[in-house]
């Protein structure tokens, strides 16, 4: 892994996928929940600073997830500026039926960070839609999660499986933006 990995922010999109309320209070709870949160927020501080385009995503279902529901809302510290993108989805795939690969294109966007819940589904399902799509997709350590009872596991099996794919894994004191 390289040590720092600069990324030009006008053609960098940060993406934070499900940090909904009902994920956080599932029986099993999300792995490293405040950590993950809070880093989270750091990286879209810098986002914002840089001008990253930040874009939200939210998961719909019949459900737990039903829109508009209290569980459907994101987590009380995730807090959307009116300047983000906040896009609806109902697949694990962001790409599948949703404006996101249009809002990219037209920003010219090249590269993803990959960032939210959950690693073995939505994050994992997104993250190889942009590599389908030909992004150059990050996903950022410490910043995904889930909540299985073999969540440390899971997350690093599913690392894996991504790197090998074409993900690249970072680490957020790695990233730079120019």
């Amino acid at each position: 892994m390289a040590k720092y990995t600069s990324l030009s922010a006008k053609k960098t999109a940060l993406l934070i996928i499900d940090v909904q309320r009902a994920l956080f209070t599932r029986h099993d709870p999300v792995f490293n929940d405040w950590q993950v949160v809070e880093t989270i927020n750091a990286l879209v501080t810098r986002a914002h600073l840089f001008g990253v385009r930040v874009v939200y995503i939210q998961h719909e279902n019949n459900s737990f997830l039903e829109k508009g529901s209290d569980g459907w809302q994101f987590h009380p510290n995730i807090k959307p500026k009116a300047s983000d993108l906040i896009i609806h989805k109902n697949q694990g795939n962001a790409f599948l039926g949703t404006t996101l690969q249009s809002d990219l294109e037209a920003r010219g966007i090249k590269h993803l960070l990959i960032t939210g819940l959950v690693t073995q589904g939505c994050v994992r399902a997104t993250s190889l839609g942009g590599l389908e799509k030909d992004y150059d997709v990050f996903l950022v350590q410490g910043a995904h999660s889930n909540y299985s009872k073999d969540a440390e596991s899971v997350i690093k099996k599913k690392e894996a499986e991504l790197q090998e794919a074409g993900v690249h894994l970072v680490t957020p004191e790695q990233l730079d933006f120019s």
